[in-house]
């Protein structure tokens, strides 16, 4: 059983920035997000796009902000469980909590903290009668290991930033990579839709356009897939068929956990640390709702760093917990890394 004093549902940014606070008072933290990846929305979804509302940056890729983000947290040594999701909630006699997740993982944590942004995400599936049965026999719906796809056919289908990078970096690791798009256009970053088109007149990258995967074909693990192209029905034998058609928000198993829940978001007392009505389970981000509510990323750092010191009051009762400034403490990591400003020096000028 993994064992930690925060757990954080969600690895957005503000479940990132959640670690970095608890850092600060000393708190561990461990990571559970459904994804294969940490990041959420900013790398799932728009992974290459700017975002003009964070401080101090005026522009910032999705990207580079969770980049920056996991380098700000690493001193703190966070751990993770990645590609699982929350689903039962059990309370010790001590008062602390036991996750396990869907797939049979056990995380026994002091206090919760959900930073599940929209909610559990779950893959837009394709509408093909059978693909049920080939669910990790070779559909799959998001990738954990590109070295999986060594000397492999790998069929991509969808027109997005998603698809268009999975099929560029499978290109150096699979034996064949084919691209499937339902329209001639793709809706992706200009500089992504190029490489596809120089890899394609490469050789490296087969794009098959406007056309649809109908069929799934294979005895007991999926062995070929049948493409409609302008109403001709074509087979083509693959090892992985990967639809990538984006990513659909749900509360998921958390709804059933006895918190209050209201228009698909978990309430939280704003006025004092962002608390659920389960003491010692907070929500923060845009997983929550309270009056004035903004489902800004900012707010979602402010939110995280009140529930960190409302945590650190909870996990040492009577002791007194003094605001630091880290322009004058610093940062001592767990990893015994320090980081602080110079020191200044009072020196006699002659």
């Amino acid at each position: 059983m993994i064992k930690t004093d925060i757990l954080i549902i969600g690895g957005g940014p503000t479940g990132l920035f959640t670690v970095f606070e608890a850092g600060l008072l000393k708190m561990k933290c461990h990571i559970l997000d459904s994804l294969a990846q940490p990041g959420g929305q900013c790398i799932e979804l728009y992974p290459k796009k700017p975002i003009y509302d964070i401080p101090g940056y005026p522009e910032i890729i999705a990207g580079d902000l969770i980049e920056n983000l996991l380098e700000q947290i690493k001193p703190f040594d966070p751990s993770y469980t990645l590609g699982e999701t929350a689903l039962n909630l059990d309370r010790h006699d001590d008062g602390s909590f036991k996750v396990t997740t869907d797939k049979g993982t056990e995380i026994s944590a002091k206090i919760i903290a959900i930073a599940g942004g929209l909610g559990t995400f779950t893959p837009r599936k394709p509408n093909i009668s059978n693909i049920t049965d080939y669910e990790d026999k070779g559909i799959l719906y998001m990738i954990k290991d590109p070295n999986e796809f060594n000397d492999k056919t790998v069929v991509i289908a969808g027109g997005g930033d998603s698809a268009l990078d999975w099929s560029i970096h499978l290109s150096e690791i699979a034996k064949k990579v084919i691209l499937i798009h339902r329209r001639n256009e793709f809706r992706g970053a200009n500089d992504s839709v190029a490489s596809v088109q120089k890899l394609k007149d490469q050789g490296k990258i087969d794009v098959i356009t406007p056309a649809q995967v109908s069929k799934l074909n294979g005895n007991n693990k999926l062995e070929s897939i049948i493409v409609d192209i302008d109403g001709n029905e074509n087979e083509i034998e693959t090892d992985y068929f990967i639809p990538l058609f984006g990513l659909v928000p749900k509360l998921g198993p958390i709804k059933d956990w006895g918190l209050k829940i209201e228009n698909n978001a978990i309430k939280v007392n704003n006025s004092l640390d962002y608390q659920t009505n389960i003491d010692g389970i907070y929500a923060i981000g845009d997983v929550n709702t309270y009056p004035g509510k903004l489902k800004l990323i900012l707010s979602g750092f402010h939110e995280a760093a009140v529930m960190c010191h409302s945590a650190y009051s909870k996990l040492n009762p009577g002791k007194k917990n003094t605001l630091k400034y880290t322009t004058v403490s610093g940062i001592q990591g767990f990893d015994g890394s320090k980081k602080e400003a110079k020191k200044s020096q009072i020196s006699k000028i002659d």
